[in-house]
């Protein structure tokens, strides 16, 4: 008998008894349950897991519900979980802290949640969860990569969801200015744009290039598309230096500089318009300057008589094309006289200032060391000064 009453105290029966006991108490004493902390708005990403944090001190024989307030839905009392929502759970510590969790928040979870204790009158405390969605690109709303010809226009048109709505920038790739033409200001250059679209009006080649549409609301990642826009126009070929020359027997590099768009199809020819290949005495390059641009390059080896003349370089795509004129000549290297050795060089003007040095000048070389004689000089004699009329003075 005494085990069955032990049982019977252990049973969800003792426990009832137990909090009307305590609930009396409670009353008795005038102590009504109390929130201690004020229930804490949450923002989440959408994914994620959220709880709400319930305080009750002094609860006694009352219960906690979790209320969603906006549509007076109970999710939960005590301890069991009312709504069929899988994801919802409460849990309990034993003391006095009640906590509502969601898992995996939806955006449907969004809205205000109510934490209450059943007295009279009623107690609540009610807290927003906020569910933020990272920015998402709406691919069939979005620009593709796309060709407009050169002075024509480009709308660029980028969308993207989420939550806080999402704001869209540009940028260029490569960091070059955005230009809008039209506009009150007039023509305008900017390193960034804000807004959904992007109008280009009379597009040139320096406008060609990658374009980032970029959205960002504060929650992370931001996401970006890269947008490709292509300006089509007919070759253009400039040529540096149209007269080039070169001595035979030594190599020259012609140049020409190519801008095309789409790329275009370059070469070589003589003047005659005999196409040039690389061999053993030509040689080809190509140097990329830019997205449009290129740098023609010829290398003649060993130029001889043959090799002088005309040449053109060449350049076709499918709107048209162009070419540039070089024309290759004899440059003759100057001629130097080779010096020979073991024979006296005569020197006309140093010859002619001996000749008129002073007799002077001799006798004070003459004093110093033995008379040199023309026999031993190698050089003729000096011719001696005219004879005064009158003596020299002292």
């Amino acid at each position: 008998m005494a085990g069955g009453v032990r049982a019977a105290c252990g049973g969800p029966l003792a426990r009832l008894l137990i909090l009307a006991v305590l609930h009396v108490n409670f009353v008795a004493l005038g102590l009504e349950p109390d929130f201690l902390f004020p229930l804490e708005n949450v923002t989440i990403a959408q994914g994620r897991d959220a709880m709400f944090t319930c305080v009750v001190n002094n609860l006694g024989g009352y219960r906690v519900a979790w209320i969603k307030a906006d549509t007076k839905a109970i999710l939960a009392i005590h301890e069991h979980v009312i709504t069929n929502n899988a994801r919802l759970s409460v849990t309990h510590n034993d003391y006095n802290t009640w906590t509502l969790n969601i898992r995996g928040v939806k955006r449907e979870d969004r809205g205000q949640y109510m934490c209450q204790v059943n007295t009279d009158p009623m107690k609540m405390q009610t807290a927003f969860l906020e569910v933020v969605i990272p920015p998402d690109i709406v691919y069939e709303e979005t620009s593709g990569d796309m060709m407009v010809p050169e002075g024509g226009s480009a709308k660029l048109v980028c969308k993207a969801r989420g939550f806080p709505p999402p704001k869209i920038l540009w940028r260029r790739e490569d960091g070059g200015d955005i230009i809008s033409r039209g506009g009150p200001q007039g023509k305008t250059k900017v390193l960034s744009l804000e807004g959904e679209v992007v109008n280009l009006t009379k597009v040139t080649r320096s406008e060609m290039g990658a374009y980032l549409c970029i959205a960002a609301n504060g929650v992370p990642p931001s996401v970006s598309k890269r947008i490709m826009l292509h300006v089509h126009f007919h070759p253009l070929v400039q040529v540096p230096n149209q007269l080039v020359g070169a001595p035979t027997g030594t190599d020259v590099t012609l140049q020409c500089h190519v801008e095309a768009s789409p790329k275009a199809i370059n070469y070589w020819t003589r003047e005659n318009g005999e196409m040039i290949i690389s061999n053993d005495k030509y040689q080809m390059g190509e140097i990329n300057s830019s997205a449009y641009s290129v740098q023609m390059r010829l290398l003649v080896r060993s130029i001889q008589s043959n090799d002088l003349g005309g040449y053109k370089c060449i350049s076709k795509n499918s709107i048209g094309d162009a070419e540039g004129n070089i024309r290759l000549y004899e440059v003759e290297l100057p001629n130097r006289k080779p010096k020979v050795e073991g024979r006296a060089q005569f020197h006309p003007q140093r010859d002619q200032r001996r000749a008129l040095q002073p007799a002077g000048g001799l006798y004070a070389r003459a004093a110093r060391g033995r008379p040199r004689t023309p026999a031993s000089s190698g050089e003729p004699p000096p011719t001696p000064p005219p004879a005064s009329p009158h003596p020299p003075c002292f």
